[in-house]
């Protein structure tokens, strides 16, 4: 078998469905393996019967829950899918603080507190996470806020960046925990670091690619 053989092998038998959940309309990503139905849900904000929906629509076994950055749109429903899953909340602990502000977020955005997040497990650079065959490196970037973390495929290069990148912009950083400064060094240290073909699956928004972002984002293109 090729490499490229290989690597279309991984990319078939990869379950990945994305979809926006809640009122700010966060992209949720169900990533799943065909052999073994073990998967991972990535920043269920809302919505949880569409996400256990999606779960029993490809009969698979949620094994853990990552949550990218601590806002209430990316975390508020993962305590719903803990309780039906039993699988554990991981996050990265530098937004533990920022955790603890969630009935603040809610009343900022108009949403009904969802009550304590308890997280059952802290992820950062250097930690690697699997949904059966499929395994994603973990990447600190932080910057939108100080525990934001980055998800990266390497056999699929495929990103889900959270709200640190997105088509044509980048996480704004006029929130709690927020830097212009170190968003601009996560990007280009490591993100951009990044093959060009790699997918980008922002925390909001359509999809886009590393090389498309280094071309023409605004933030990015080196004047």
């Amino acid at each position: 078998m090729t490499f490229w053989e290989q690597e279309l092998r991984y990319n078939e038998s990869m379950i990945h469905e994305i979809f926006p959940v809640g009122p700010l309309q966060c992209n949720c990503s169900i990533i799943g393996d065909e052999t073994t139905r073990e998967a991972m849900v990535i920043d269920p904000g809302d919505d949880i019967e569409d996400v256990l929906a999606i779960v029993r629509k490809h009969n698979l076994q949620v094994k853990q829950i990552v949550i990218t950055h601590a806002h209430i749109d990316h975390v508020g429903g993962a305590m719903k899918l803990r309780a039906a899953t039993g699988a554990p909340i991981l996050l990265n602990e530098n937004d533990y603080a920022l955790l603890k502000m969630i009935d603040a977020q809610a009343a900022w955005v108009g949403m009904a507190p969802p009550g304590e997040v308890k997280i059952d497990r802290a992820v950062s650079t250097g930690d690697t996470l699997k949904a059966g065959s499929h395994q994603a490196n973990i990447l600190h970037t932080p910057g939108h806020t100080e525990g934001s973390i980055c998800l990266y495929f390497p056999a699929e290069k495929k990103l889900i960046a959270g709200d640190t990148l997105f088509a044509g912009s980048i996480g704004r950083t006029d929130l709690p925990g927020g830097s212009m400064q170190k968003i601009m060094q996560s990007l280009h240290g490591t993100v951009l670091a990044l093959p060009d073909e790699t997918v980008v699956v922002p925390g909001h928004g359509p999809l886009t690619t590393i090389g498309e972002e280094r071309e023409s984002n605004p933030f990015l293109v080196k004047g």
